[in-house]
C-alpha cells in the first residue's frame, strides 16, 4: 500500500507488537500474524492437526458469529492503513474483516491488561467496518479514525486464515513525558519518522529510526550504486519540534557500500508532513557542514553542529550513496506540550480536549466529530477547510442545535450549554452591542423577543465590531424573511462566527 510508505508498522514485533489474545487458533498460532517477514508456503508439509500455514488460522465455524484475535501495538498511534496479507490461502481465507480500537493509557507494560480488555468499562471504536477480502492477496484499505490507539481487534468473518497483518500509522508518544527530557527526537518511539528519500533500493530510510542498534545490514537504510550526478538523501519528520544537541550517524555492517561523506540540513515546517513540494520551498538551515565517514563505525557530532534554533524536519545528504544502519538526532523538545501553539497545540491535544476545544467554536457534536476526523491538520488552511466542509454534512435540527449554545444579543444572561471560554468569546464579541443606550438596548431586547416568537431560535449574527444600533437594524430587517431563508442567513452567521473563533483558538 503505497499511501502507508510513510508511516510505521505500529502492531511491528521489533516495536514491541503481539498478539495478546484469540478465540480461536487451531490450525495456525495467532503468533504467526506479526511475524516480520513474509509468509511462506511449504508444499507436503503436515500437522497432526492438517497441512502447515504460514499465519493465524482458525478452525471452521459451525455457530454464528466471528473469530477474533487482540493485538496490542507495540507503540500507541494514530492508524492510518491497515494491510491484511492472505499469501496462499486460497480456499480457506476468511470472507469479510474488521477493525476496532481502544486506548489503555500510557502504561506498558498493561496492568491486568486480559481483565481490563474483557471489562464492559473498555471503550472500542470502530475504525473499520466490515470490509470484503480476497484469497492469496495483499488486502489494504486507508483508516480515517483520528483516535490514539493502544489495542486492536481484528475480527474475520466467519473464520479463516490470514498470513500477515500490517497496522500502519503515526506514534502519538505521551507528550508531557518526552518534554521534559533530552531525547532523541527522530526515533520511531517517540513518534520520528521517515517522510520521503531519493532511492530506497535494498532498504528504507525508516530502518534507520528504529530501537537499538541494528544487527545486519539489512535493518539500515541503502540506495543503490549511483551512476550519475548527484547525492542521495532522507527526510526525518521529528516526533516533536525541537532543539538539536548532538547528532549519531552510525554505519555499523556497511564496510564496502558505506556513504564517503554526509552534511545534515534542517527546517522548521510545522505541518508540512511528507509533501515534498512544501518541503522543497521550506527554508533549510545547514545543521552539520559535510564531513567524512567511515566504514563500520558510529560517528558522533556535537561541536561541529550550528545553531539553527527549532527544527521539525532533519535532511540528511550521503554523499554519493551508501548505506547508513541508524540515524539519532538528541535535543529538548522546543517547548512543553501544554505550551504549543497553534495548530501543533490542537493537534496535540487529546481527543477529548480537541472535542471542547473545537465544540467552544460550534456547539454541534456532529460538526466537532466530522473537523476531528481531518486530525492532524497540516495547517490553518486545512483546519479551516475541514470546518467548512463539517457544515455541508449539517441540516436544520443542527443549526437549531448550535443556535441554543449562544445568548441572545444584548442579554446579560449566558446560554445553558456554554463553557467557560465560550462565555468570554460572547462576551467579547458582543463588547460593543452591550455598550448601546438603555433605550436601544430595550428595543433590541423586545425585537430579540419577536425574533425567536416567529422563528423559535435565537437570533444569530457575527457581533464582532458592530453597535447595538447596527445589529438591532439588521434583526429588524430580518424579520421579514420567511423561515427558509432565515435559516440560510443565520447558518451563514455562524459560519463566520465559527471561523472567528478557531482563529482565537489557535492564538490562544
Amino acid at each position: 500500500m503505497k499511501e502507508c510508505a510513510q508511516f510505521v508498522d505500529l502492531a511491528s514485533e521489533r516495536l514491541g507488537g503481539r498478539v495478546v489474545v484469540a478465540n480461536d487458533e487451531f490450525f495456525g498460532a495467532k503468533e504467526n500474524l506479526l511475524q516480520q517477514g513474509k509468509p511462506i508456503f511449504i508444499e507436503g508439509k503436515y500437522t497432526d492437526r492438517g497441512h502447515w500455514m504460514d499465519g493465524w488460522e482458525t478452525r471452521r465455524r459451525r455457530t454464528p458469529g466471528c473469530d477474533w484475535c487482540i493485538v496490542r501495538l507495540g507503540l500507541p498511534g494514530i492508524l492510518r492503513g491497515v494491510v491484511v496479507d492472505t499469501s496462499f490461502f486460497t480456499g480457506n481465507y476468511p470472507a469479510r474483516f474488521s477493525l476496532e480500537g481502544c486506548d489503555l493509557g500510557n502504561s506498558a507494560p498493561y496492568k491486568d491488561e486480559k481483565k481490563r480488555l474483557k471489562a464492559a468499562a473498555t471503550h472500542w471504536d470502530e475504525i473499520l467496518p466490515e470490509t470484503t477480502l480476497q484469497g492469496d492477496s495483499q488486502n489494504s484499505a486507508a483508516l480515517s479514525h483520528p483516535g490514539r490507539f493502544t489495542h486492536v481487534r481484528f475480527k474475520i468473518y466467519p473464520d479463516g486464515g490470514v498470513a500477515r497483518l500490517r497496522l500502519y500509522g503515526e506514534v502519538v508518544p505521551n507528550a508531557a513525558e518526552i518534554a521534559k527530557r533530552e531525547l532523541d527526537l527522530a526515533a520511531v518511539e517517540n513518534g520520528g519518522r521517515a517522510t520521503s528519500t531519493s532511492d530506497q533500493f535494498y532498504s528504507e530510510p525508516l530502518n534507520m529510526l528504529m530501537p537499538g542498534r541494528s544487527k545486519i545490514m539489512s535493518d539500515g537504510w541503502e540506495t543503490r550504486r549511483r551512476r550519475g550526478a548527484g547525492h542521495d538523501w532522507a527526510i526525518v519528520k521529528l516526533g516533536m519540534p525541537g532543539t538539536i544537541h548532538r547528532v549519531e550517524v552510525d554505519t555499523a555492517h556497511f564496510k564496502g557500500n558505506f556513504p564517503d561523506s554526509c552534511s545534515i540540513e534542517v527546517c522548521d515546517a510545522e505541518g508540512s508532513g511528507a509533501e515534498i513540494s512544501r518541503l522543497d520551498s521550506a527554508n533549510w538551515r545547514q545543521l552539520l557542514a559535510r564531513v567524512p565517514l567511515k566504514a563500520n563505525r558510529r560517528h558522533t557530532f556535537r561541536r561541529q553542529l550550528r545553531d539553527v534554533g527549532a527544527a521539525t524536519h532533519v535532511r540528511l545528504n550521503i554523499y554519493p550513496d551508501g548505506g547508513v544502519s541508524r540515524f539519532r538526532v538528541f535535543g529538548r523538545a522546543a517547548q512543553a506540550a501544554d505550551r504549543l501553539q497553534g495548530i501543533a497545540r490542537l493537534n496535540y491535544l487529546s481527543r477529548k480536549q480537541a472535542a471542547s476545544a473545537l465544540y467552544d467554536c460550534c456547539g454541534s457534536k456532529k460538526w466537532v466529530e466530522r473537523v476531528l476526523a481531518h486530525r492532524p491538520f497540516t495547517d490553518e488552511s486545512a483546519l479551516l477547510d475541514s470546518a467548512a466542509e463539517a457544515f455541508e454534512s449539517l441540516g436544520r435540527k443542527d443549526w437549531l442545535t448550535i443556535f441554543r449554545s449562544h445568548p441572545a444579543i444584548g442579554a446579560k444572561k449566558t446560554a445553558a450549554k456554554q463553557t467557560t471560554s465560550a462565555r468570554d468569546w460572547s462576551a467579547g464579541e458582543q463588547a460593543l452591542a452591550r455598550k448601546g443606550s438603555a433605550a436601544t438596548l430595550a428595543v433590541l431586547g423586545a425585537a430579540n423577543e419577536a425574533y425567536e416568537a416567529t422563528f423559535g431560535h435565537v437570533f444569530l449574527i457575527c457581533a464582532t465590531g458592530k453597535s447595538s444600533e447596527q445589529i438591532l437594524q439588521s434583526l429588524q430587517e430580518r424579520l421579514g424573511h420567511d423561515a427558509e431563508t432565515e435559516m440560510r442567513t443565520a447558518g451563514e452567521e455562524q459560519r463566520k462566527i465559527t471561523r472567528l473563533r478557531l482563529e482565537k483558538l489557535l492564538r490562544s
